[in-house]
């Protein structure tokens, strides 16, 4: 079934014109103070949420599937195990349109779109200076997240977690509970495979958004500890604007990411543990993972809805995928339940080799590209050769896909936008195919965002084009109808595929990944993907 949202929503667009999705985005730069956030001083006496019993990390899926924890690849061979969380939908309020939230997250998408291309335009200019400025200098030395505790010979067991649909707070994103300190306490993060820093709100906050729950605070925390800004790893992190000198060997290590538009996070780069659930044997055990490396974010804003912060699982050396890498090996996954579910039923996100998955008969692998020059390290590119709407191949020429030397084009698979984006003029062609196609139902005209809409009233059996994509290493990536297209009211159905107009990045976005099993393979540099019924896995 197609998903459906109120066409009421979208009278909140018609005020907003198709060239917001060019506008630049405006940075707000925050200077960081010069005091020490860590201080007694203006400290917030809110604390976390204390680590309980049977906390959210031990649910398991409500589908009809009830091996839910024991879902476990246990090697002979002593190799690594593999970390299974689940993303569990929020509680529906009931002042909220759940299904409205996808035309509401296309105005958030907009935004993160500029915030991705203005980073491939900062990646470019980068490069150029580094080849301008070839001395040598001090390169950052990772120091990889600690193993668990008992578990120092490598990682053994499964980590079980839950991700949150936001589809109940008009966002298009998912959440994962985490639990940082010592004492452990819970927070809810953004999960995002287009970023890498790890971050979350922190005491004292000078400028914060609204969160559910409490901020953390560093003070109640043994186990927290900041980088020095003499620190190797420091270089690791986005300086504030302008950088801050750096004066003293304990001088906390400041950093400055934002996302787009208003959406920012300035604080002090630090080292913290991170308590995950490991299961083994059908074993549930909570350990901790130290030394990972994260932001303490004093000022932050944004569209972050209610989380605390961002869990990054993105290419670079510090996403949280990559710092966990010596203890589940080189590749993760997730399966995305489709937005009608049940609010009870759980996404998946996996890390390690998942042999169920890969012994899947409709996995299909493409390439994950890689050592491009004005690539950014952070993105999943994969390299798409052609689109097929309706069965035939679209007069889009190849080289409209590839990655140029000026580091614009190319397509990248992320988990933080909401919709699909194609780049004009592939995008209009993409449009023109699916109007020439779909046949027997009225177009509607100057109908908000999304573009092509049609009035199915009283069609009980809507048939639209089939839409896929091929790979050019011959991996073709074919999509069921609800992936593509969005009911708006009962007789309303739209494409949900949009374009960047100023942007030339393309983008397969969560919704098109709903119900399959999506698998991140870093060290093979491939990307797999296999239709599967998430609410079972």
């Amino acid at each position: 079934m197609l998903v459906r949202v109120s066409l009421g929503l979208v009278v909140l667009f018609l005020s907003i014109s198709y060239a917001a999705f060019e506008a630049t985005a405006r940075i707000h730069y925050d200077r960081i103070k010069t005091g020490n956030p860590n201080s007694n001083s203006n400290i917030s006496s809110l604390a976390g949420i204390e680590f309980p019993d049977h906390m959210i990390f031990n649910a398991v899926s409500s589908s009809t599937s009830t091996d839910g924890c024991s879902y476990l690849n246990d090697d002979d061979d002593g190799s690594k195990k593999i970390v299974k969380l689940h993303l569990k939908q929020r509680q529906i309020d009931s002042k909220t349109e759940p299904k409205s939230s996808v035309l509401k997250s296309t105005m958030r998408d907009s935004i993160r779109i500029q915030a991705l291309h203005t980073r491939v335009i900062e990646k470019k200019n980068q490069n150029a200076i580094s080849r301008l400025n070839k001395q040598s200098s001090l390169k950052p030395v990772i120091e990889k997240a600690g193993a668990p505790e008992s578990y120092t010979d490598g990682f053994s067991g499964q980590l079980v977690a839950t991700l949150e649909s936001g589809v109940s707070l008009g966002s298009g994103e998912y959440f994962i509970d985490v639990f940082i300190g010592t004492p452990p306490k819970h927070f809810s993060l953004i999960l995002d495979t287009g970023s890498d820093l790890n971050w979350i709100q922190c005491v004292p906050c000078y400028d914060c958004f609204e969160q559910t729950g409490p901020y953390y605070d560093p003070n109640e925390s043994s186990s927290y500890r900041n980088i020095s800004c003499q620190d190797p790893r420091c270089n690791l992190v986005s300086p504030p604007d302008p950088p801050l000198p750096c004066k003293t060997e304990n001088q906390t290590c400041p950093y400055y990411y934002w996302y787009g538009d208003s959406s920012n996070t300035t604080g002090d780069f630090a080292v913290e543990t991170f308590t995950v659930n490991l299961t083994s044997n059908g074993n549930s055990e909570f350990k901790p993972v130290e030394n990972v490396m994260f932001g303490c974010g004093h000022w932050n804003r944004g569209l972050f809805h209610g989380a605390a912060g961002l869990l990054g699982l993105g290419r670079g050396p510090l996403s949280f995928a990559s710092q966990l890498q010596s203890l589940y090996g080189h590749s993760f996954s997730y399966c995305l339940v489709d937005r009608n579910s049940d609010t009870n039923v759980s996404s998946k996100l996996i890390f390690g080799e998942d042999k169920s998955l890969l012994n899947h008969p409709n996995l299909n692998f493409t390439s994950l590209l890689t050592g491009k020059e004005n690539s950014v390290d952070t993105f999943y590119y994969v390299q798409i050769k052609s689109i097929l709407v309706g069965g035939d191949i679209l007069p889009i020429p190849e080289e409209t896909w590839r990655l140029s030397t000026d580091g614009t084009g190319g397509t990248i698979v992320d988990s933080g936008t909401t919709l699909s984006y194609f780049a004009d003029p592939t995008y209009k062609i993409i449009k023109e195919a699916f109007v020439n196609k779909t046949k027997g139902y009225p177009l509607l005209k100057d109908f908000p965002i999304l573009n092509p809409c049609y009035n199915v009233s009283g069609i009980e059996n809507v048939e639209l084009p089939d839409f896929g994509i091929e790979f050019l290493d011959g991996a073709v990536w074919n999509f069921p109808v609800e992936n593509y297209f969005i009911w708006l009211e009962d007789d309303v159905v739209c494409l949900a595929i949009l374009g960047t107009p100023r942007s030339a990045l393309s983008i397969i976005g969560n919704y098109q990944q709903q119900n399959f099993h999506i698998l991140y393979d870093t060290k093979k540099s491939r990307l797999g993907y296999a239709p599967m019924k998430c609410a079972d896995v």
